[in-house]
């Protein structure tokens, strides 16, 4: 009975191909696309600004899901051999480890690569001019100062943007205490009922 090749589990040609390059790309070709698209998404995300890390709304969100599709032919090329991606990875992977490295060596490095704190708010006072360079919106603040457990953008009374696209958010001083002692004031209310339950039960005994 004859039994076509492709059905074996060991197949010769199925784990030749798995573990050997395609023959239309070289080795330096596997290193070099990785290493080429990750400088290139850290120069675009800094050029672009740190709007994209914050997803602040679904239209950021879909830019940084749809970067991974977009770039991925660009990284893997014409070969998709089990040996090619693992390449690949290692790349991306090494490439990150040097320029982890570098940073942590470097502070002039690390400011150039991933930029400043940026104060987009200070003791009340929103900055216009930083707000339209990170195309933060009062609308965003509304949404960072929600995130952060206020009503809205005129309860924070200090604002920043970290580089890793993060918010530092502090609010007015006169809101925490006007929000502290009304939290203390429900809570005092919910023990005097607790009380009244507990005397209602042990005058019933």
């Amino acid at each position: 009975m004859y039994i076509d090749p492709q059905f074996l589990l060991f197949d010769g040609s199925g784990w030749t191909h798995m573990f050997t390059l395609d023959d239309t790309v070289t080795w330096t070709e596997k290193v070099l696309r990785p290493v080429i698209v990750y400088a290139a998404l850290v120069i675009m995300l800094r050029v672009f600004g740190k709007r994209e890390l914050a997803q602040l709304n679904p239209f950021d969100l879909v830019v940084i899901l749809s970067l991974s599709n977009t770039v991925q032919n660009a990284i893997i090329g014409p070969d998709n051999s089990l040996v090619g991606g693992l390449v690949g990875a290692v790349a991306l992977l090494l490439i990150n480890f040097i320029f982890s490295r570098l940073k942590y060596s470097s502070s002039t490095i690390e400011a150039a690569a991933e930029g400043i704190p940026v104060t987009l708010v200070d003791k009340g006072n929103p900055d216009p001019q930083k707000l339209r360079s990170e195309l933060i919106t009062q609308r965003d603040l509304d949404i960072i100062a929600h995130q952060n457990g206020l009503e809205n953008a005129e309860e924070i009374e200090k604002l920043v943007l970290d580089p890793n696209g993060s918010f530092l958010v502090d609010g007015k001083e006169e809101i925490k205490d006007a929000r502290f002692k009304k939290e203390v004031l429900k809570k005092i209310g919910d023990l005097s009922k607790q009380l009244d339950q507990i005397s209602s039960r042990l005058q019933k005994t």
